[in-house]
Formats: structure tokens, sequence, C-alpha cells
């Protein structure tokens, strides 16, 4: 069965076991077999989920790439469900290769395509990731300019020094860096300004119910506020309510992501009627 005709929707119903429960279970697997089997048959995709311009009327700043690998039965298992079990683990990069390499290849097929696309710390100085993106650029010399990489708050401060040279250097190529999940860690003021992010996602958690509740809304604006102070683009995560939506831009926030303006899916515009893998 091909790539393409495997592929079911991503919503797992509240409640329900996830896609990787149910998977191993059947098997008799563990998520390490099952996230290795689907790197070395390829069965590993792309999941967009738009980043939407707060103040032009909602329209799509870019798209977030969320990774996805397939069970042996063509289900669809999201990052959330094995990159915890993962992301310490030589699996972890691999994963992390695969992300960046079907992005790379998204933004070649669409110049028009603006993508972030999650990594860890660890995959610094990892040799596949870096010979995946020198390629890249080789070939498509531009293409760093239409690309976000994102490290979460967690991730930078495990070795703060090594995110910074690293952010520096690649920034020769036009890369942009978002500092995920901000807010939701303890990273030091000093770290943060040697790392000078581009942007910064705001934890989801701060978003929820934001138009009702008053320590989110003073955690928001002074989150907000923090990164205007450093010329930091500013994003909020699990934007899911209308209600939250205006009370964010009324706030000063510079884009919304989440569920109220589409969740990740594998079939994006830009590749409806398109057949091609990437």
């Amino acid at each position: 069965m091909g790539l393409r005709r495997k592929l079911e929707r991503l919503d797992v119903p509240h409640g329900a076991e996830t896609p990787l429960a149910v998977a191993t279970s059947r098997r008799d697997g563990d998520p390490l077999s099952l996230v290795s089997r689907a790197l070395r048959h390829n069965e590993v995709l792309l999941a967009y989920q738009p980043v939407m311009n707060a103040k032009t009327a909602h329209g799509v700043a870019f798209y977030e790439g969320f990774i996805r690998v397939l069970d042996p039965t063509g289900r669809i298992i999201p990052a959330r469900d094995f990159m915890p079990k993962v992301e310490d683990t030589e699996l972890g990069r691999e994963i992390d290769c695969a992300a960046l390499s079907l992005g790379l290849r998204a933004l070649a097929r669409h110049p028009n395509l603006r993508l972030s696309i999650n990594m860890s710390a660890r995959s610094i100085g990892y040799k596949k990731w870096n010979r995946t993106l020198t390629r890249a650029f080789k070939r498509y010399p531009a293409i760093g300019e239409r690309l976000v990489l994102e490290i979460s708050e967690a991730s930078a401060m495990s070795v703060p020094e090594i995110v910074a040279d690293f952010m520096d250097d690649l920034r020769r190529n036009g890369i942009a860096f978002a500092l995920d999940d901000f807010g939701g860690g303890a990273i030091s003021p000093r770290y943060f300004r040697q790392f000078q992010f581009d942007a910064i996602k705001i934890d989801g958690q701060f978003v929820r119910k934001v138009e009702t509740d008053p320590d989110n809304q003073a955690l928001v604006r002074a989150l907000i506020g923090f990164a205007r102070e450093f010329d930091m683009l500013t994003i909020a995560e699990s934007v899911e309510s209308e209600k939250e939506a205006i009370f964010l831009a009324h706030a000063g926030i510079d884009c919304l992501q989440g569920y109220l303006f589409g969740a990740p899916t594998v079939q994006p515009p830009w590749k409806q009627g398109d057949n091609s893998a990437g």
C-alpha cells in the first residue's frame, strides 16, 4: 500500500488510547522499535499547521511542520506519542534528520512556502543532520531565508553555549530561530540575551482561557513585553477560541497558532491534487 493511501485523520478522541499505544499493544512492540521501523521504511511525513498573522486579518504568516510516523497498518502516530520516549536516544536524532529533510524538500518544491521545523539541541553537531542542511544550501542557496528552526526552552537550556554558537553560525544562511514553549521552563535572562531568538512561542498553558484568567492575562502581557524589548516576534500557541484570539491580538501578540485556525494536516493547501511525496 502506498504512503499516501495509508493516511488517516490525526485526531484522537478524548479518553481514547493513543495511536502509539494501540500500535504497540497489537504487535507486542515498543515505541523504539515502532519508530525505528518507520524510519527504515521511510514511512514518515510532516503534518502542517498554519501560524496566523494577528494583525492582518489572520493571514498565514508561515506553517509549522510536525513529524509523524506510520505504524505497519498505516495509522498515523503524532510526535507527542513517541518523542518523549526517543528524544534522548539515537532515534531522536534520526527523527530530527527526517523532519529537516522533509521540510527542506517542501521548501524546495514550493518557493512561496515559509516553514518552521522542530529540532532538539541534542542534534547540534549530529553529522547526518548537518549534512542534510549543507546539501540543501548547496543546491538551493536561498532556502534558509524561508526556514525557521524551533528549539524548546528546556532543550536550549540543556547546552546554552552550544545553542548560541549554533544559531550564530546558521544565521549566515538566513535561517531564523524560534524559542518554543516559552514561559514553561526557567531560561536564564543572561542566556536569553545571548541566544537572541528571532521569535518566541508562548506556551499554551498561558493561552488557554486567557480572556477570563487574570493570572494568564498578566503573564501573557509580561511575556509579550519582554519579547518586545528584545525585538522578537511573539507567537501564541494552542489558541482554540475566538475569545482567546481577540484578547491576544489586543494584548499585542504578533501571531496566533492553534486548532481555531486548523489542526496539523498532511494535506495542506499547496498539496491538494499533488501526488508527490514532499
